[in-house]
């Protein structure tokens, strides 16, 4: 933990509204469940990608370039008409480093005008006390933020001595809920930072998590003793979060295969800069079919769909829409390659048109 830290209380004004924004939150998130358990015919759950590109180069992380360019701002509208005419729950925007597209917030905006819960994720490196006023103002309502380490190595500048002050501005100034995800696992040099950042987020007023670090594949990376407790402890301190009935990540941290069904294709879709769909952001490459041509009944195949990946799956996100259905709709399937469907002929008007002015 930094040398020095200390406790920040936000104003009565922010403290109120943070209030307010959180009761809306959860009876939104209740009715999403109460929603997704009637029916299992839209999306819970959408990752969408605005900018690929990102300000850091973690070494474990495929998930980023430093060349792209954002996704225009009409485009990305229409991708969220579609996920909203779909009947989707939640859109988590991710990157690469979303805080790097110039219209954010008008994304954001979009989002929560089409009645859809908006949540982030983000290395916060770029926030600012003004720019947590604009996320506030855009009607953010989650934001979460990994943390890697307690100071910058090799591997990973998401340290806590980086990100502390900004961390204390969100205490300070924000009105939607954060989340802190501490990493264990391969490539994390000390364990006992994960407690540490930990024991931080929950002091500031956050809810905290603990994620186990996968290998390029999204795949099992099983923990240490050590590694257990501490992931143990820190799965305690994120009891108010919804995380807490999540027991797969128990079966990670042990190198045990997880029985479920996976979702992905369905209920959870993960929609790259270019438009496509895939399964999830550590198997990108299938179906691999744009947005506006992935049909309901190619989601209807892939929620019965097993997949090859599940048992030893790391991807916090999709495990979780995942518990909604796991009771039920026995996976008998078996992936196939997809095509989009055939375009139809565009309609022509034969003579003149009539005009009524």
């Amino acid at each position: 933990m930094p040398e020095e830290t200390k406790a920040v209380r936000a104003s009565a004004e922010v403290l109120l509204e943070r209030r307010r924004r959180f009761r809306r939150t959860r009876v939104r998130e209740l009715k999403m469940i109460a929603k997704a358990l009637a029916s299992t015919k839209h999306p819970v759950l959408v990752h969408i990608i605005p900018m690929r590109r990102c300000n850091l180069d973690c070494g474990y992380c495929n998930e980023y370039d430093n060349v792209s360019k954002p996704v225009p701002l009409e485009e990305m509208k229409k991708r969220l008409d579609i996920l909203a005419d779909m009947g989707t729950s939640i859109i988590t925007i991710s990157g690469g480093e979303p805080l790097m597209h110039p219209q954010l917030e008008e994304i954001i905006e979009h989002i929560r005008s089409r009645g859809m819960i908006a949540g982030m994720i983000t290395n916060r490196f770029l926030l600012s006390k003004q720019r947590i006023g604009a996320l506030n103002e855009a009607g953010l309502e989650h934001l979460q933020i990994s943390i890697d380490n307690l100071v910058p190595d090799e591997v990973s500048k998401k340290s806590l001595k980086t990100l502390d002050v900004r961390l204390e501005w969100l205490a300070e100034y924000s009105v939607f809920q954060v989340n802190i995800n501490s990493v264990l696992g391969s490539g994390v040099k000390d364990p006992e930072d994960a407690l540490k950042i930990a024991h931080r987020a929950v002091e500031l007023g956050f809810t905290s998590t603990v994620g186990i670090i996968h290998d390029h594949n999204g795949q099992l990376k099983p923990l240490g003793p050590r590694e257990q407790e501490i992931f143990e402890e820190i799965m305690t301190l994120g009891k108010k979060s919804f995380s807490r009935f999540n027991n797969f990540q128990h079966s990670v941290a042990r190198g045990k295969e997880h029985d479920w069904r996976c979702r992905s294709g369905a209920r959870y879709l993960y929609i790259c800069e270019d438009g496509l769909v895939h399964w999830c952001s550590q198997q990108r490459g299938y179906p691999g079919i744009p947005l506006a041509q992935y049909t309901d009944e190619m989601r209807h195949r892939e929620y019965y769909t097993a997949k090859h990946c599940a048992p030893m799956c790391t991807v916090s996100c999709v495990q979780q829409v995942g518990m909604i259905d796991n009771w039920r709709g026995p996976q008998t399937l078996k992936p196939k390659p997809m095509a989009p469907p055939a375009a139809q002929p565009e309609l022509v008007q034969i003579g003149g048109s009539r005009s009524d002015s």
